[in-house]
């Protein structure tokens, strides 16, 4: 499904909605890793090309019948309008005036607001941090009186809170007067400096430094953006080598060559780990009787594709038994899963067919919402779709691993209890009739 995605450079906006704010991130970085190398390989050939001769030949346009028409006057030429000499314009000194008063005021005003925010915030804890002190002081005195003393303490100590919540209200109030005083100051200051600067020609100069500040910004996005990824490529690593540790994952061979490992590093981790043995090799491909469509288009389709693909490879069932997994549902819609997961602790899941692709859909419950991941399940393997790299041979493997391991370092989801059914007969009994 990813290779699709990738090689059309499109997703379906249904499959989009359903994936998470960190399925989207590392899909957009894998789009954006994939449209680089493209026009990496389109500069190579130019170059290539331009060095032997071989640039192919521009194909000049054809003229184009485009042209334009000037709006005429009453004296046969061509009309223009003076801004400021027309009837009921404002001179351009009154318009400059009044744009260069508003700037100061507005500036004047967010630099008040912040040195409000500074003065509460100070008020606040030095009338905290007293408070706390008094408190302590009293509690401390509490414990040597005897019993009949101990309500005279606490109408001491409320009356003590209220003095200093009167005198707390006093400091505000002379602090907004300061700070009002201030903005007005400030305001004035602020509207002969831009007169100053507006009169001696230093407008470009301000341009050029919100230029600046534009840059700087879009540059300190850039680096963010690049921290995020390199963030997601270590993740995967680490998921990667955990779950080669525990034996779960199949086809490590091709994981490492993914994450730029050669034969010799995989040497070096088998020596380290000497019950790991060699890699497991991918699930057998299964014998499809059927053409699969590229998606889902009916669920007459899905129940056919799981009877055909996914029964043979025993999905759904408890590992070596011939019991239903009790996290396992039918094709049930994201509503009824979150209806099911309503009254249940944080870290309950299931696992459904999903109706969006080949393959299910893991609903997990947080401790206020609930969130949702694709299972990619069109190849001989396993796979959240754009959160782990790790393949499993099995449905059931994916799940025993992400009861040790979390699914995403920013949710840290760890599957905990497998929610069942609630109806008779079972909402998956389509699939295994």
């Amino acid at each position: 499904m990813l290779q699709q995605i990738l090689h059309d450079m499109y997703i379906d906006p249904e499959l989009l909605a359903e994936l998470s704010d960190v399925q989207k991130h590392i899909l957009f970085y894998k789009m954006r890793e994939e449209q680089l190398r493209r026009w990496r390989e389109r500069e190579a050939w130019e170059a290539l090309a331009q060095a032997e001769g071989l640039r192919p030949t521009k194909v000049k346009r054809a003229a184009s019948n485009k042209h334009i028409q000037w709006l005429l006057g009453e004296d046969g030429e061509v009309w223009v309008w003076i801004m400021g000499e027309g009837p009921g314009d404002k001179p351009y000194e009154e318009i400059s005036e009044e744009l260069i008063a508003e700037k100061a005021r507005l500036q004047a005003q967010r630099e008040a607001e912040e040195l409000w925010r500074q003065k509460e915030a100070e008020i606040t804890k030095t009338f905290r941090d007293a408070l706390a002190n008094e408190k302590a002081r009293i509690l401390a005195e509490k414990w040597k009186v005897e019993m009949e003393d101990r309500k005279a303490a606490k109408v001491l100590e409320e009356r003590i809170h209220e003095e200093f919540k009167r005198k707390e209200e006093e400091e505000r109030k002379r602090g907004e007067e300061q700070i009002r005083l201030q903005e007005e100051r400030r305001a004035r200051e602020l509207y002969w400096t831009l007169k100053q600067a507006q009169l001696q020609g230093q407008a470009s100069e301000d341009e050029e430094r919100a230029w600046e500040e534009q840059l700087r910004r879009s540059k300190a996005a850039d680096e963010e953006r690049s921290r995020r990824a390199q963030h997601a490529r270590d993740e995967y690593r680490r998921l990667s080598l955990r779950a080669i540790q525990k034996g779960t994952v199949a086809g490590l061979s091709f994981m490492f060559q993914e994450l730029g490992q050669n034969h010799e590093q995989e040497a070096r981790l088998y020596h380290h780990f000497p019950g790991l043995g060699p890699p497991l090799p991918l699930a057998v491909p299964v014998s499809r009787t059927w053409e699969r469509p590229l998606r889902p288009v009916s669920r007459e389709v899905i129940v056919r594709w799981f009877k055909e693909e996914q029964l043979p490879r025993r999905a759904g069932f408890e590992r070596n038994t011939k019991s239903i997994a009790p996290w396992f549902h039918g094709i049930i819609s994201r509503e009824d899963a979150e209806d099911l997961l309503e009254n249940m602790t944080e870290g309950a899941f299931l696992v459904r067919v999903s109706e969006k692709i080949w393959g299910y859909t893991l609903s997990y419950r947080l401790q206020k919402g609930f969130k949702h991941f694709l299972v990619d399940a069109s190849g001989d393997f396993y796979s959240f779709l754009g959160v782990d790299p790790n393949r499993h041979a099995t449905l059931t493997d994916l799940i025993d691993f992400h009861k040790e391991e979390i699914i995403t370092v920013s949710g840290g989801e760890l599957l905990q209890e497998p929610c069942g059914q609630r109806d008779s007969p079972p909402d998956y009994h389509l699939l295994f009739e």
